[in-house]
């Protein structure tokens, strides 16, 4: 497994489900606490046929996506060249854009600031747990107590995704035929 899946099926499997899965485990040669062994690797595991296909992270992101993409044809934009269009043009569906995205990702996540304090005042770092805080520009060897606030950051208080409908949870919107 390449080390970029693994960033993401490990990031995204931290947001959905709060947990690493056991094939990402088994790459990092990583144990759950609790003392359990990693599991052999899956290819020697048989599965049993008749088994649903389980749900995995990654499905959430592609979810989200596929929501995005439902109400403000989100990967339309990106992925479309823009080069050829004037700014104006640009700035006119990104302000639709924007809006629609907001509204959807509001519907699905509950999202609040790590640090709720105003940017470019003094802060102090929460205590306890490292990863809210990323401290920049000229760090000392030791961390200190706060600083100058230049992002609040994000996190996830909660994630309210629909139940999966049983198709293909790899396709974000299906291609349209019209029939005339």
């Amino acid at each position: 497994m390449s080390r970029i899946v693994l960033a993401f099926r490990s990031f995204f499997s931290i947001l959905f489900a709060g947990t690493l899965p056991d094939g990402v485990l088994d790459a990092l040669r990583l144990m759950r606490r609790g003392g359990a062994a990693p599991k052999a690797p899956a290819a020697a595991q048989a599965a049993p046929a008749s088994a649903a296909p389980a749900i995995r992270a990654s499905d959430g992101a592609v979810q989200l996506l596929a929501i995005l993409q439902r109400d403000a044809r989100l990967l339309d934009f990106l992925m479309e060249d823009i080069a050829g269009y004037s700014d104006d043009q640009v700035g006119a569906a990104v302000r639709e854009l924007h809006n629609q995205c907001r509204d959807s990702l509001q519907r699905a996540v509950v999202l609040e600031p790590v640090i709720d304090g105003v940017e470019g005042t003094f802060v102090k770092a929460p205590s306890g747990d490292a990863s809210l805080v990323k401290f920049i520009g000229n760090v000392p060897a030791k961390p200190p107590a706060g600083g100058t606030l230049r992002h609040r950051g994000w996190r996830a208080v909660k994630i309210d995704l629909p139940a999966p409908a049983g198709k293909n949870a790899a396709v974000i919107a299906p291609a349209e035929i019209e029939i005339e």
